[in-house]
């Protein structure tokens, strides 16, 4: 199954670990990948290393914010979806957390996704993909969609991000 998590409310990313949790407990082996995120800055990260080992790989640089950054990105992004093209035969289910922002920004390309969408089909593979503005393609190509709607956000009222809620 092809499962998506988007929308612009918080919630995509903690969705995807409770998926991999949820397989984990039926005893599947998933590879988790985080887009743009840079390693061992977030709770989930630490929790996903100690739980996958090398199945977990967050190679990012951050958010691009910069046009200058864009090749740095890029390099960063070519490296997960080598990672994952290498784990998707190996796997019950492949996580591809931020991957919709990566195509977005363009770090990575619409048929380099479907590659990895025909390979985890082709594989009995489930895929989850997270990330804001899913393109009308991938919903129609998806077995189920979830979106995230921000209804009230803390950040709004001056509160800064807190560990163990946003990171």
């Amino acid at each position: 199954m092809i499962l998506v998590n988007t929308g612009n409310g918080k919630g995509k990313t903690t969705a995807s670990v409770g998926q991999a949790i949820r397989a984990l407990g039926q005893e599947h082996t998933v590879a988790f990948g985080q887009f743009m995120k840079r390693d061992s800055q977030a709770g989930e990260q630490y929790m996903l290393h100690k739980l996958l080992g090398n199945l977990f790989f967050a190679p990012g640089d951050g958010f691009l914010t910069k046009p200058e950054q864009f090749a740095k990105h890029r390099a960063t992004s070519e490296k997960l979806i080598w990672w994952a093209k290498e784990r998707i035969l190996d796997v019950d289910m492949l996580i591809l957390d931020e991957v919709l922002y990566a195509l977005s920004a363009k770090l990575i390309t619409r048929e380099e996704l479907e590659e990895i969408i025909a390979l985890a089909r082709n594989n009995d593979t489930h895929l989850v993909l997270s990330g804001r503005n899913a393109p009308k393609w991938l919903i129609d190509e998806a077995d189920l969609v979830t979106e995230m709607t921000e209804i009230k956000h803390h950040y709004k009222a001056g509160i800064p991000a807190q560990k163990g809620i946003e990171f």
